[in-house]
């Protein structure tokens, strides 16, 4: 997914969130690598380190503040809705906030986002709307319930952004990864493991890899090289999908 794709973004420009590191920072990098000028866009400041490396332009911004979004480039070819977070807890014990908190970043803020960058898109009759769904907005797992509800809503978001942008040439589609190797999944290996009785590389093959046919972590990069291929002209008839890059967890 990589090489004769790599001209195809010259002049296009790109707005990631979450881009300071894990998959929002592997995107960023792809698609500055493919000629795009690239917005990234996270709560934490390092992603002005980021930006920097990737010669693209840093965004400071809480994305669950819909005032935050209104300082965020309008004028874009390629959305990559990647922001996220994870708490887990059973119903009973979920703090209400934090679920609440997690559709304003995971949902709403997609939507304010592609509300945004959709006229732009329009005007110029082309544009590509890209959102980090998971797993799990195909597959729910318990003590999830905001993760799952936030990734399902999103999918419907998806579809309906598809079907209102196919005569404008927008296309939208979901990425939907298993278990990356990103911070917020090997910042929970220990607290696994600890729970578990087990080493840290038990705990990815037993307990998160339980339903993965492959057992092994996915590659940011990997992710980010669908993201590339999604961006480019010769996806043009590619909308309304949702695209499992889960090593086999929903073929069973």
């Amino acid at each position: 997914m990589s090489g004769a794709y790599h001209s195809d973004l010259a002049g296009k420009s790109a707005l990631v969130t979450g881009a300071a590191s894990g998959i929002g920072l592997a995107c960023a990098e792809a698609l500055a690598r493919a000629g795009a000028k690239v917005h990234l866009a996270d709560i934490d400041d390092a992603v002005e380190k980021a930006a920097a490396d990737v010669n693209g332009i840093a965004h400071v911004a809480d994305l669950t503040d819909a005032r935050a979004i209104e300082t965020l480039p309008a004028e874009i070819d390629i959305l990559v809705n990647n922001a996220g977070f994870q708490h887990i807890a059973p119903i009973h014990e979920f703090p209400p906030e934090t679920f609440a908190r997690i559709q304003a970043l995971m949902v709403t803020a997609p939507f304010l986002l592609i509300r945004r960058v959709l006229p732009w898109m329009y005007d110029r009759g082309r544009g590509r709307v890209i959102n980090m769904s998971s797993v799990h907005g195909l597959r729910a797992s318990p003590f999830k319930s905001a993760y799952v509800t936030a990734k399902h809503a999103l999918e419907g978001l998806s579809k309906v952004t598809a079907l209102e942008g196919a005569e404008h040439g927008v296309t939208s589609n979901c990425v939907n990864p298993g278990y990356v190797r990103t911070p917020l999944v090997t910042g929970q290996l220990q607290a696994q493991a600890e729970e578990h009785g087990l080493e840290r590389d038990a705990v990815i093959e037993q307990v998160l890899l339980r339903r993965s046919a492959i057992k092994r972590l996915i590659e940011p990069e990997d992710v980010a090289a669908c993201v590339l291929w999604l961006s480019g002209d010769h996806t043009a008839h590619v909308t309304g999908t949702s695209i499992p890059l889960d090593g086999g967890w929903t073929a069973a």
